[in-house]
């Protein structure tokens, strides 16, 4: 893990956000935190009314399933049914990053953040903030971007307050976040891998990636 993503470097005001932060989400609330791409709106994966609140405080479809943030590749384990090559070579070179990266979801894996589906997204942020919050949160919470469905995303607290206000109940101001640009989504569940969402990471850099 590089210095950016290295967690002792937080500072001790931001630290005690981040505590209050993943209490929150242990309580069964919703928060909105910075990552290395926008701002995140989450909670605990497995917390069924937690998970509510989210579709709820985005005015979110409930048919459109929620992706998942970790902090350590152990976590997959109880996410995801298998973990195909082609996986594994984006998350050693783009995780920790902005790459989400959807599996077939475990068969005892459950929660309303899936949206009755068989796949699950999931990303490690290059942030080392989120990657404290999800620590000190205790294992996987939902990250969706923290705006109003349609909405353009959020890149400072004061545009989540703006978008989402009281729906919220607690905002982790870490500052603006450093991407600005949401995630990149490739599915390995299909062969090949296909790209649903080009984002922070370029088409171009993935095809270059995967025709090496």
């Amino acid at each position: 893990m590089n210095d950016k993503n290295n967690t002792s470097n937080i500072p001790a005001e931001i630290l005690e956000q981040v505590k209050k932060c993943a209490a929150v989400m242990r309580a069964g609330g919703i928060a909105a935190y910075p990552t290395d791409t926008v701002y995140g709106l989450g909670a605990d994966v497995y917390n069924v009314g937690a998970v509510a609140k989210i579709f709820a405080a985005k005015r979110r479809p409930l048919d459109l399933p929620l992706p998942v943030l970790i902090a350590d590749i152990s976590q997959l384990d109880k996410l995801t049914a298998n973990i195909p090559p082609s996986a594994k070579q984006l998350m050693d070179k783009f995780w920790p990053g902005a790459l989400t990266i959807i599996f077939d979801k475990a068969a005892a894996f459950d929660s309303p953040a899936l949206a009755s589906g068989g796949k699950v997204a999931i990303r490690m942020p290059g942030h080392a903030v989120t990657l404290r919050l999800i620590t000190e949160a205790g294992g996987p919470i939902v990250g969706t971007s923290a705006n109003l469905h349609g909405l353009p995303s959020t890149l400072t607290a004061a545009e989540v307050r703006t978008q989402l206000g009281s729906a919220v109940d607690f905002i982790l101001d870490g500052g603006p976040c450093p991407g600005g640009v949401e995630s990149t989504v490739v599915d390995v569940t299909v062969n090949p891998p296909a790209i649903l969402r080009t984002g922070a990471i370029s088409e171009k850099e993935l095809m270059e990636f995967f025709s090496r």
